[in-house]
């Protein structure tokens, strides 16, 4: 009987599989828009703290603590985009609806800032009642004016301080 020989191609260790550098991946094939130059290198930027912010260790932090500084740049990045195309006017319909295809902005969360008393919104979570007790808005949607005064919140979904106004 003649025994197989498999010949072993050449393998990476897992140490040079953490060293290599992966590419950039591609989002879509399409090319972007006209204008897409001038907004990419602030994207990036915040892409770049995105990821920091993933790798960054939660050593010490509260479980909801560790994804305030993701929360937080997500909004960042959509409320840029948002201020762009609404309030400055600087980029096209088409760039707009690439960056929201693309991932680049949260439609759902810019929805609801067009919205008459969501304008300053932090996040959808802080609208949903499901996510509390007693199915209310988050403590962050309360005004500041109907709070204790002194009285510092914090919202435990985003971190955040106040959001209504």
């Amino acid at each position: 009987m003649v025994g197989h020989h498999q010949e072993e191609g050449p393998s990476m260790s897992t140490g040079q599989l953490e060293t290599s550098k992966m590419p950039k991946v591609k989002r879509s094939r399409k090319p972007p828009p006209d204008g897409w130059e001038l907004i990419e290198p602030t994207l990036d930027e915040l892409d770049q703290k995105m990821r920091e912010a993933e790798t960054e260790p939660h050593e010490g932090k509260r479980k909801v603590e560790s994804l305030w500084p993701i929360f937080r740049l997500h909004h960042q990045r959509s409320r840029y985009i948002f201020d762009l195309f609404y309030k400055r006017k600087a980029i096209s319909r088409e760039l707009y609806d690439y960056c929201i295809k693309e991932g680049y902005a949260d439609k759902n969360l810019i929805a609801k800032w067009k919205k008459q008393g969501y304008e300053n919104l932090c996040c959808l979570r802080c609208i949903q009642t499901r996510d509390t007790n007693f199915g209310t808005n988050c403590i962050c949607r309360v005004p500041k004016s109907k709070l204790e005064v002194g009285r510092i919140i914090e919202c435990t979904h985003c971190g955040c301080r106040g959001c209504s106004g």
